[in-house]
């Protein structure tokens, strides 16, 4: 790869497409090699705002990149190297919140309707189905290249992917791992590279495994317990930040454990730390519903679609993704280990099924992304927990592959989150009525 070909699919969509130009934009390897960035969405008028854009930064900035950009998915797949996805399907806030509050008004206690519980799944029915097509033609013309999703549901679109394409090199990336690097540091008062930590589970419903100094190999876990219940007392919300980075005027708030009723529960129950907070890690537990921060949840979705409305994309050059250093890595051999990737399991959590997309550490180098082992390092306890969600990736992946409303009902029958059969059974024939334009395949 002298010169490496990255494409962005949904580069139309000003955030996605600004921040990733920004990260490439960065690298000093994509510099020395002078990659080149095709821009690809099914939207022309957006596509072509970015595209300007990028150019216009490559010659004010005077960088050795160079941009292309086509409506033409096999068009742009020619030659590539690396392949990155963010797309969504239709109005992306209006369909959410379909999945969201129709499902509650059939007594469905979800809390939040993106990724797990029937808003997750119908959330999957739709989005899957075009990456399924975007990933056939990737097969067929650059099926060497690497592809990175930043789509959800992120574990039932990897699950689906490499059950349809096994050979596919399919990657999906999620930021929630970075609450380890924000809060441990200051929890512990220790720098960050001087902690070896092991994070695994299921993406938005992992937790920290392991915590050691890595010059002594002290356990740190006990002090994290120790130290997390005064910690969250008083850590402020960003929320406001956001807000403000948007151009709205807020103020920073403090509540203790915010967004953080769930999280607290596992902690205290488990004994070990979630990645994330309640909006994510409670949309899969049956009893979520009854310690979740439900302010702190409904806080986070109304700034961050305050957040989209407001804010003004620009590329920039400040990482905000890992995208573009796991790029690097492959590039340079690198050998270094990321904290989470979301991969087959193929023997990576013991007793997990291999067809199920965990997320895992992963070692990056010339040969790609490979999982490491996090064996049996996850306790029975929360095994439980996991379990009923592999059977529910595995019906949602066969409702996608066949269309079939029997298997969609089965599905949803499966969740934790569905306790009548009759009022399930209107809810699906609700939403497929509803969203009968992308559900319209399944019969």
């Amino acid at each position: 790869m002298d010169r490496p070909t990255i494409v962005l699919i949904g580069a139309g969509s000003a955030q996605f497409g600004y921040d990733t130009i920004g990260d490439i934009f960065q690298s000093e390897e994509m510099r020395r090699r002078k990659a080149h960035l095709v821009l690809h969405d099914i939207n022309p008028e957006t596509m072509a705002v970015v595209e300007k854009t990028g150019n216009d930064f490559i010659a004010e900035h005077n960088l050795p990149f160079t941009i292309s950009a086509t409506t033409d998915r096999k068009e742009a797949l020619k030659g590539a190297d690396f392949c990155i996805i963010s797309i969504e399907v239709g109005d992306r806030f209006e369909l959410w919140e379909q999945d969201w509050r129709i499902p509650q008004q059939y007594g469905v206690r979800q809390v939040y309707g993106e990724n797990g519980g029937p808003g997750g799944f119908f959330h999957s029915l739709r989005i899957i189905p075009p990456i399924l097509e975007i990933c056939g033609d990737i097969m067929e013309i650059c099926p060497d290249a690497f592809v990175f999703n930043y789509s959800n549901p992120m574990s039932r679109i990897c699950t689906t992917v490499h059950m349809k394409y096994p050979g596919i090199k399919f990657i999906g990336l999620c930021h929630e791992i970075a609450s380890l690097h924000e809060h441990l540091p200051k929890m512990l008062n220790m720098p960050w590279d001087q902690m070896d930590v092991t994070a695994s589970g299921l993406n938005h419903f992992s937790v920290l495994l392991e915590a050691k100094e890595k010059e002594t190999g002290c356990d740190l876990y006990p002090q994290i317990r120790e130290e997390a219940q005064s910690y969250f007392q008083k850590v402020p919300s960003w929320l406001p930040e956001m807000l403000q980075e948007a151009g709205k005027k807020s103020e920073r708030t403090i509540r203790p454990w915010h967004e953080r009723g769930l999280f607290k529960t596992i902690l205290d129950n488990y004994g070990l730390l979630p990645i994330t907070t309640d909006s994510h890690f409670g949309e899969y537990p049956a009893w979520a519903y009854s310690v979740v921060d439900h302010k702190g949840i409904l806080d986070f979705y109304n700034t961050y679609k305050t957040y989209v409305s407001l804010s003004t994309p620009r590329i920039d050059l400040e990482c905000h993704e890992r995208v573009v250093p796991i790029m690097d890595g492959i590039l340079t051999d690198a050998g270094f280990v990321e904290g989470a990737v979301n991969i087959p399991n193929d023997g990576l959590i013991d007793e997990f099924p291999s067809f199920v997309a965990v997320e895992v550490p992963a070692k990056i180098d010339s040969k790609g992304v490979t999982g490491i082992p996090t064996g049996h390092l996850m306790p029975p306890g929360l095994m439980g927990l996991f379990y009923n969600q592999v059977a529910i990736h595995r019906l949602t992946a066969e409702t996608v592959l066949t269309g079939s409303k029997e298997m969609a009902l089965q599905a949803l029958l499966s969740d934790p989150m569905v306790t009548e059969v009759d009022k399930t059974i209107e809810m699906l024939d609700q939403m497929l009525e509803i969203q009968q334009k992308y559900l319209g395949y399944i019969k």
